[in-house]
């Protein structure tokens, strides 16, 4: 008799951004002139750079010609593109990885989920409340549940400035997921917050996983843009980075994890276990891709993806001082391309969106989506077009609060 993996039936019957799909399908069936604008699922808008289409287009013509022509390629990621990632991602922070701590992937998604491939389901995995849906979901794939205590949720709300401690956990934990800049809270963690994750995973033999998919929107003081910039993070630390957010890609497919060969759990090399998992079950990401990953590193390259990355920063600076005006409860909208509010008079997060989505034709992310510790606030987003983001706001504030 076949058996299928019970992880599955555990979890909701809806993904969180497919019911806020459907629930603005539903509405624009019976309302199809309606103009919706969407703040919800952070999906940029901005078109790739040319320069990066350019280097796509040529790795393109190589294809087609003997000579150039390529195969399969490294299932860890070609050498050109993790040289350019190790002298401009790190050395130029002062830290020093080689080639062979880097591993490209299809999406900083698919490895935080991919990387419980490397742990016992018995560990036991704290998650921050609230947070982006995948941590968990994986996890109970994994097998791994809350009612069997191997699952932990770490409060990230107002009162820690949405910025879990470990003292605050009532259990030991073996791996810890963070993100920062947070998803959905959009707040990024101080440094001395980190250490204090850093000297707990040293003291407990833990390992931190460190999502830091969009830590090119940091520009605060005090936060640090790699967890690796915190002395001995190396030992107890694998980072998760991305070029969706941070280049456009989030319709080409390129990432990168690292992890440190320092790293060990009871003497085994996490490096060397993940480089295997890779070659079995991964084919890697194609040439004409990471020619075009390469090409974010070039003089231009960087230029203009960062006047991208100002444009989404401004157009969060719009949506948080707009809410703020209107008298909402603001957090994030700085370090970070979301902006997280508290939904007025007690309003329950699913019942908000139904209400802006009806009465100001304005799509968010209910914050109950993301966690329990999300009821009662509502992620928008900053990937939108300038002007559809200014009417959105001026159709809320026109609601009142």
């Amino acid at each position: 008799m076949v058996n299928i993996n019970q992880g599955f039936l555990q979890l909701q019957n809806n993904y969180l951004f497919s019911e806020v799909a459907k629930r603005v399908e539903n509405y624009q069936k019976e309302y199809p002139n309606k103009k919706i604008i969407r703040l919800g699922i952070g999906d940029v808008t901005l078109p790739i750079p040319e320069v990066i289409t350019n280097a796509i287009k040529k790795a393109a013509d190589e294809m087609s010609q003997k000579e150039s022509f390529r195969g399969y390629g490294p299932e860890q990621g070609y050498a050109f593109l993790k040289e350019k990632i190790v002298v401009y991602d790190y050395q130029a922070r002062g830290i020093d990885f080689n080639t062979d701590e880097v591993f490209v992937s299809d999406g900083a998604k698919c490895d935080v989920g991919n990387i419980l491939d490397l742990f016992d389901r018995e560990n036991c995995v704290a998650i921050t409340d609230p947070v982006y849906p995948v941590y968990l979901d994986t996890n109970i794939m994994a097998g791994r549940s809350e009612k069997q205590g191997n699952i932990v949720f770490m409060k990230a709300v107002k009162e820690n400035k949405f910025q879990p401690l470990p003292e605050e956990l009532e259990k030991h934990v073996d791996i810890i997921y963070l993100c920062s800049p947070n998803n959905p809270t959009g707040v990024a963690m101080k440094k001395k917050v980190l250490e204090k994750w850093i000297e707990y995973a040293q003291k407990e033999n833990s390992i931190i996983l460190y999502d830091a998919a969009y830590e090119a929107y940091i520009e605060g003081e005090g936060v640090v843009h790699s967890i690796y910039e915190i002395d001995g993070a190396k030992k107890v630390a694998i980072e998760f980075k991305s070029f969706s957010k941070t280049a456009g890609f989030t319709g080409l497919r390129c990432a990168y994890t690292i992890i440190p060969k320092e790293l060990e759990v009871n003497g085994v090399k996490l490096n060397e276990l993940w480089k295997r998992r890779m070659a079995t079950k991964f084919n890697g990401v194609s040439y004409v891709v990471q020619r075009g990953a390469e090409a974010v590193y070039t003089k231009e390259g960087q230029k203009v993806i960062r006047q991208n990355i100002e444009y989404y920063k401004e157009n969060a600076r719009v949506i948080k001082k707009g809410l703020e005006e209107a008298g909402y409860e603001v957090y994030g909208g700085e370090n970070a391309p979301y902006i997280w509010l508290k939904t007025p008079d007690h309003i329950k997060s699913w019942d908000f969106l139904d209400m802006l989505l009806e009465k100001a034709n304005v799509v968010g992310t209910p914050g109950v989506g993301f966690g329990k510790n999300g009821e009662g606030y509502f992620r928008l987003t900053a990937f939108g077009d300038r002007e559809e983001t200014k009417m959105a706001i001026k159709r809320i504030k026109e609601l009142g609060v």
